[in-house]
């Protein structure tokens, strides 16, 4: 039997970087206003890094619709893409696309 490689998990959390509050929708992996997150997962909702460094917002890819926030651990170095949420601050993925 294979695992699961995604567990939804709904959480609220404060952004450890900016400090905005933010509603989880079992998704939510960043925070919808500076983009930032944090290294905690090993599978998407699995909570088992062990890590929990800051993962710093270092580009954008991917093509519209599909576009997606790629992060880098401030701690360890791991990289890992994150889909861009409608959610998200349109000014903050313009900047992070170097078009503002």
């Amino acid at each position: 039997m294979q695992k699961r490689r995604f567990q939804k998990r709904v959480e609220n959390f404060v952004c450890e970087h900016c400090g905005t509050e933010v509603k989880g929708n079992g998704y939510t992996n960043h925070c919808p206003k500076c983009l930032w997150s944090k290294h905690v997962d090993v599978n998407p909702g699995d909570r088992a890094a062990s890590c929990g460094g800051m993962m710093k917002p270092v580009s954008l890819e991917g093509t519209s619709p599909n576009y997606r926030i790629i992060h880098r651990c401030e701690h360890c170095g791991l990289t890992r893409p994150n889909t861009v949420d409608a959610n998200d601050d349109t000014q903050a993925v313009l900047g992070l696309a170097g078009m503002s």
